[in-house]
């Protein structure tokens, strides 16, 4: 079943909604009764990568995201004023990288820090 983000005049995402399997690549001719903006959106793709594969629009859309037409890809809110983008993946970057290990750490964006979780 193809899924389709609802796209408000900002290109950011609304709604998210479940097609018909005959509908699959018909994303602007599915809708257009209705005036609104569809863009298909696939769920098994993540950080541009597929299982198969086949990464369709970088990642799968949520409400809250943008949809970037250069880019041709769902991106995430920014969840930190000092997080970058990472062009390849269309997802936000801490600008240090994540420590691993244990304890699990948190984003300290005061001190641009990662510091573990209490």
């Amino acid at each position: 079943m193809p899924h389709f983000a609802l796209l408000n005049e900002n290109n950011i995402v609304i709604d998210v909604l479940v097609g018909r399997a005959e509908d699959d690549g018909c994303e602007q001719q599915l809708f257009a009764r209705t005036g609104d903006t569809y863009k298909q959106t696939s769920y098994n793709t993540t950080a541009g990568q597929h299982p198969e594969g086949r990464p369709f629009r970088k990642n799968y859309a949520g409400i809250g995201y943008a949809y970037d037409a250069g880019r041709d890809a769902f991106i995430a809110p920014k969840p930190f004023q000092s997080w970058i983008l990472n062009e390849e993946t269309c997802c936000w970057e801490a600008p240090l990288p994540y420590p691993g290990g244990q304890p699990p750490q948190r984003w300290d964006e005061a001190n641009h820090a990662w510091v573990a979780i209490a």
